[in-house]
This record gives C-alpha cells, structure tokens and sequence, in this order.
C-alpha cells in the first residue's frame, strides 16, 4: 500500500526511517545491533549504498542515505529482505528470552498483509523525505545523533556506538559513513 514517503528520485539523498513492525524492541541486544551494522557494510560495498548518518535504536534506525547506482528503493528492499531473514533466523536459533513472544508477533503481522510469508519484521513502509537543504540536511543530522540523548541511553552522542556522531566527531565508528563538512561542530 503506498504511502506520502515514496522515493521519486533515486539519485537524491534521502532522510529515512525503518521500523520494526509493532515498535518490537528488537535492537536492545547486540547480535541483532551487528546484522545491520554487517548488512549496511555488504550494501555499501555491492549496492552503492551511501551513508551519511544513521543510528540504530531499540525499535527503528535513521537514516542519511543516498544510492550511488541510482536505485535507493531497490538497496533499501534488499537491506530489509535480507536483515529480516538474518534476525529471524538468530531468533529462531536462539535462547532469546522473548522468542516465542516475537515470533508470535511477527506471525500475526504478516498475517495482515498478502504479500508477506510466515513473518513480517519490517514495517512495508519506508519514511523517506527527500534532503532538500543543507538545513534540512542539519536539522535531520543532529535529530539522529542526538535520539540516544533523548532516550536516555547517553548523555553524549559520540558515547552511543551504533551511530554517526563518532564519524562526525573525528572518531572511527563501527560503519564509514560519508562526513559532510559542517557549518558548525559542538566541542566537547
């Protein structure tokens, strides 16, 4: 079912959120953290996946992203197609505490939609606006880094791994991301 957040243009950096269906809070352990940190390395890599920002938090990630091969849809439906699997597997494999619970969750919502198999763990959906000012662009950045900040999970950005901010702080991050020069920068 289309929604207001389709892509139009392919090329266009894009401000992107991805979510897990029913705001499951699957993110809070770290082996689920690292098929997406894996999975956005293999996109940037073989699927012109450019990353500007991102971070991950317990039930959704944000994202900066451009496609340097023209087809942003088509990279995030393979990164979603193949993230989905990857998890499902870990927790069918798993002593995942809420595995049955999860499980059981992700069923029911793919029963919702025809075009699902046995689970739906992505939301059909991808928020996307298109980044149509280096304003825009900083607003979005700083909305990133700083949503551990405001859930309460660091009191500084660059202290949350499973984002940007350590990019844009000069620091190595767990992803290379592609650091956009900024008008200004908070010092620590």
């Amino acid at each position: 079912m289309p929604t207001g957040y389709q892509i139009s243009d392919q090329e266009k950096l894009h401000y992107v959120t991805l979510q897990v269906v029913e705001w499951v809070d699957i993110f809070t352990r770290k082996i689920y953290r690292d098929i997406i940190i894996e999975s956005f390395k293999y996109c940037q890599q073989h699927k012109g996946l450019e990353i500007y920002g991102y971070v991950i938090m317990s039930n959704h990630i944000h994202l900066l992203v451009r496609s340097s091969k023209g087809n942003l849809s088509g990279a995030l439906r393979d990164f979603k197609s193949f993230t989905s699997k990857q998890i499902l597997k870990e927790i069918e494999q798993s002593t995942e505490s809420r595995k049955n619970w999860m499980l059981i969750t992700f069923k029911i919502a793919a029963a919702k939609h025809e075009r699902n198999s046995a689970y739906q763990f992505w939301t059909h959906e991808n928020h996307a606006m298109e980044v149509f000012s280096y304003t825009f662009f900083e607003q979005k950045l700083d909305y990133i880094h700083n949503n551990p900040v405001r859930a309460g999970i660091v009191s500084d950005p660059v202290d949350y791994i499973y984002s940007s901010a350590r990019n844009y702080a000069g620091e190595e991050g767990l992803l290379e991301v592609e650091v956009v020069d900024r008008l200004w920068k908070t010092v620590k």
